[in-house]
């Protein structure tokens, strides 16, 4: 999102051979140089905001490939989260999508991105998003999860509470996902 300098959603296919990266990470937070200065986000408008520089494609996805892991620094992955959010609940529904798609041995397509927001962080007035989304579908059995966290603290760290369809996320988002929507699966 040009405006509010946050990505609106991103998406990406994680793999089982890529699904256990060995990259170490590099914590190279930069502007993403592909954007005009006026549509991008700089490192510094984080610094003393109170908010993570956090990932929505997560670092330890790219992390099988050098300059893959790199450039999920830029700050086109980046929302402004909080640190509890992104540390804790967010961080959870990573590393259990990495673990379905390593069990499983299936190519997982994910979607994740930022809704709403009115208050801005930094000098580019970067949006901080009223909630964070997550939608993952194995490429083999065609289900999906759908998650929607509201970004506050005191979420509970089980994500599984936070669990909706695909449709509330397309509700949410105004978004069409290409999912097989009649196979969403919510516990």
């Amino acid at each position: 999102d040009p405006v509010a300098k946050i990505p609106n959603w991103v998406a990406w296919t994680l793999t089982p051979d890529h699904a256990i990266g060995c990259v170490v990470r590099t914590n190279a937070f930069a502007a993403d140089q592909s954007l005009p200065v006026a549509q991008r986000s700089d490192p510094k408008d984080y610094a003393a905001s109170g908010y993570d520089q956090g990932h929505l494609a997560n670092d330890a996805d790219m992390s099988w490939d050098d300059q893959v892991e790199h450039e999920s620094f830029y700050m086109s992955n980046m929302s402004p989260q909080l640190p509890s959010v992104n540390r804790g609940t967010w961080k959870n529904l990573e590393s259990a999508a990495r673990a379905w798609v390593y069990q499983t041995k299936h190519s997982h397509t994910i979607y994740a991105g930022n809704i709403g927001g009115s208050k801005t962080i930094g000098a580019d007035k970067v949006v901080v998003p009223d909630f964070l989304f997550k939608v993952v579908t194995d490429n083999v059995t065609k289900k999906s999860y759908a998650y929607l966290f509201p970004h506050k603290d005191g979420l509970s760290s089980d994500f599984t509470q936070y669990q909706v369809t695909v449709a509330d996320v397309e509700k949410a988002t105004g978004l069409t996902f290409p999912v097989p929507d009649s196979k969403t699966v919510k516990n």
